[in-house]
């Protein structure tokens, strides 16, 4: 593990204290138990993500054209 340095709040650190005295473990362990339940915890999706349609085409849709465009085509009959 790294060690790192945070800096808390009075009430944070109370609340912190508080806890690891009611579960009778480090402040670091329940540090690192909150932190990771936070950063791996799935965002639900906007609403909005997929809602609307700009018009324009991505290159993998027509990635056939774009690979053409790069030289990557079928090769011309000599």
């Amino acid at each position: 593990m790294k060690r790192t340095t945070i800096y808390l709040d009075p009430e944070l650190e109370l609340l912190l204290k508080l806890e690891a005295r009611r579960t009778k473990k480090p402040m670091a362990e329940i540090i690192r138990e909150v932190l990771r339940k936070g950063i791996t915890a799935k965002r639900p999706r906007s609403r909005y993500v997929g809602a609307f349609d700009s018009g324009h085409t991505t290159d993998a849709e027509r990635f056939e054209e774009v690979l053409d465009e790069l030289g990557f085509g079928e090769p011309e009959n000599s």
